[in-house]
């Protein structure tokens, strides 16, 4: 049955969009079962190319002019081909810079309409179905996925996805995003530096090539991690042809078709989701679950909290080193198909960039552990992110029940700076001239220097969170000097003291002012 249906898929040699629905797998499993999806995706690598002569008419008709005016030298033959385009590497003739030149299939855009309207009248006729058996819209389904497939087309949002990257990562000096020469683009043709890089579809060859395979890969997942909780705009489509291995270190991006963007209080419900998971939360982790859009508004949670509860213990109840995303994945699927649960289109990306991202680690190492680079980062946000709501989610992390966990804090310290040695051993940073040096030299300490200032604030302004810290001191009758000296010599190391006494000093003047408010505020409210 299942190679029927692959082969009578096969015969819609046009249907662009069941192609472009490959490149979702195995995100989507609210929709279509994981076997089935397995049986398409032996289409997605059947893609021909289309003629070079058609290509460079494209070319020119879009640009306006002869080819031989703008390059000195194009391939012969197409570098990559995909669904909606093909690939050539050229060199400007003004410049003498390498650049790669993507080009949109001919009459792409009629065919993914057609393909769309038809399959917008196949969903109205299911409709009923899948409302009744996966609790999702149908129409809405297609709607969310030709509204991307058709951001895809207009390679002018490709050209500020690469703008927006560029910008997003400036400064970084682990992640190369290729610059974008938006003079020779248009909603058809779009040219952007050649990376020389290697492919991760080329594991030996990165190992031959002398690249420390985790430093890349942890690299890797701090990039994809900022993406996601940092910067809210992330990679929807890192697949191992999409991400490249550069000799110094970096990890390298292309193809800004496919992104995906969260809103600011989708991000800080994400980090929620990781501090409740951390605190063993399971209601309010289901309830995070309903924000997210996972579920529908007002629905009862309660009979999802053992389920939740039953995979996230099974997945971690060994250690960080038996967790992967797949085999969590592979057990949320069956809640998908019990539960009222429908994936949202920006998280069906989220999902799938991250098992993307997992299986390239494991093609290059296969005894990595995603879990064990990513905590890293995640504890390192918590303790140094000045966002003031990160800043409330660490205070979650580290009371439990009304008790301050030491060792909580102790391991967030130890993993946060576990993330910056290594990534500030990565050789990419030595790469870096001698302008940049200077800002650098904070990245390779875990700065906590904001939060203590925050926490001395905290201590002085809100009278619960004083309570709980001189509770903390002061649990079972007894002073906890022992656990502060612990906590304090793991960072001493990491605080540059006379630049904390400098800037408690320059504060001083303010958290007087504002102590005197806070009390004047206090004493005419009494009254």
């Amino acid at each position: 049955m299942k190679r029927l249906f692959q082969l009578v898929l096969g015969s819609l040699e046009t249907s662009y969009v069941i192609w472009g629905l490959l490149s979702l797998k195995p995100a989507r499993p609210d929709i279509i079962r994981e076997d089935y999806m397995n049986e398409l995706c032996i289409l997605q690598d059947d893609v021909p190319p289309f003629p070079n002569q058609v290509a460079f008419d494209i070319i020119e008709e879009e640009m306006g002019r002869p080819l031989e005016s703008v390059f000195s030298k194009i391939s012969s033959q197409t570098i990559a081909a995909a669904s909606l385009g093909q690939v050539y590497r050229a060199t400007l003739r003004d410049s003498g810079e390498e650049v790669a030149i993507k080009v949109q299939r001919p009459q792409i855009e009629p065919i993914i309409y057609r393909d769309l309207f038809l399959f917008r009248t196949l969903a109205s006729f299911l409709n009923g179905i899948s409302l009744q058996k996966l609790g999702c819209n149908a129409e809405l389904i297609v709607d969310e996925f030709g509204e991307k497939l058709l951001e895809e087309l207009d390679y002018t949002l490709e050209a500020r996805n690469i703008e927006d990257f560029l910008l997003n990562f400036e400064g970084d000096p682990t992640v190369k995003i290729p610059r974008v020469y938006k003079e020779l683009c248009s909603s058809r043709v779009l040219v952007m530096e050649w990376i020389d890089g290697i492919r991760c579809t080329n594991p030996q060859a990165i190992k031959e090539a002398g690249i420390d395979v985790n430093g890349f890969l942890t690299v890797g997942v701090s990039a994809a991690l900022r993406q996601l909780l940092e910067f809210g705009l992330f990679h929807g489509d890192p697949h191992p042809g999409n991400v490249f291995a550069m000799r110094d270190g970096r990890i390298a991006y292309v193809d800004f078709g496919n992104v995906a963007v969260l809103s600011q209080q989708n991000k800080q419900i994400l980090i929620d989701a990781v501090v409740h998971a951390v605190n063993e939360d399971y209601v309010e982790m289901a309830n995070d679950f309903t924000r997210l859009g996972f579920l529908a508004p007002g629905t009862d949670v309660s009979p999802i909290v053992p389920a939740l509860e039953s995979i996230w213990q099974n997945s971690v109840g060994k250690g960080l080193s038996d967790f992967n995303f797949r085999s969590v994945t592979g057990k949320f699927n069956q809640l998908v198909y019990n539960y009222p649960i429908r994936i949202p289109e920006r998280f069906s990306l989220v999902i799938r960039s991250l098992l993307t991202q997992e299986g390239i680690c494991f093609t290059l190492q296969p005894d990595f552990k995603f879990l064990e680079v990513a905590y890293p980062y995640v504890a390192k946000r918590l303790l140094t992110d000045p966002n003031p709501a990160l800043r409330e989610r660490l205070i979650q992390v580290l009371f439990k029940d009304g008790v301050f966990q030491w060792k909580r804090l102790e391991n967030l310290i130890v993993l946060a700076k576990e993330n910056v040695t290594k990534m500030s051993s990565n050789p990419a940073f030595q790469a870096v001239d001698t302008q940049g040096s200077r800002k650098l030299q904070f990245s390779r300490k875990l700065d906590l220097t904001d939060t203590i200032k925050d926490g001395a604030r905290l201590f002085i302004f809100d009278e619960g969170i004083r309570r709980k810290l001189i509770l903390a001191l002061t649990e079972d009758s007894k002073l906890h000097i022992e656990e502060l000296v612990d906590v304090y010599r793991l960072v001493e190391d990491q605080i540059d003291i006379p630049s904390v006494a400098v800037e408690v000093a320059r504060d001083f003047p303010t958290v007087v002012r504002d102590l005197m408010l806070s009390w004047s505020e206090s004493v005419l409210s009494d009254r």
